[in-house]
């Protein structure tokens, strides 16, 4: 199965997700290490004060070519995966395609790997299955 790992640069338990699927035999996206060869995106190569952004800078900066790039790779990846597995925590872009996922009536698998990882979400009931542990998710899969 193609899958499309959503998730947030911060997670640390991203790396271990993408292993473990690769290990099983899963083809995945790794959107740290697209397969373009492009470093992943980061909005500070685009200016290092972003977080200081006001909404028009912001508008402006989605039209900066690394940030066309990488959307490129990512939507690319999204249209050619089976699924799409959100790991927990993450923010909004990663929930934006698990929702976009869904919306294409592909399946979305919500990984919550322990307690201080999430909060109860109601909506998340739109997706394929909440797994607890990396395990279920794979045998899911």
């Amino acid at each position: 199965m193609h899958l499309y790992i959503a998730s947030s640069w911060r997670n640390t338990y991203y790396p271990e997700v993408v292993t473990a699927l690769r290990a099983v035999g899963h083809e995945v996206y790794d959107f740290r290490n697209p397969p373009s060869g492009d470093p992943g995106f980061h909005w500070i190569d685009v200016d290092v004060d972003c977080a200081d952004w006001s909404p028009e800078q912001y508008q402006t900066n989605l039209t900066h070519p690394l940030a066309e790039r990488q959307f490129k790779n990512d939507i690319d990846a999204m249209s050619a995966c089976d699924a799409c597995v959100l790991v927990l925590p993450c923010g909004r872009s990663a929930h934006t395609e698990a929702g976009w996922f869904a919306g294409h009536g592909k399946s979305v698998y919500v990984l919550i790997p322990d307690k201080d990882s999430f909060e109860p979400e109601l909506m998340y009931k739109l997706f394929t299955k909440v797994c607890i542990s990396l395990d279920e998710l794979i045998e899911s899969l």
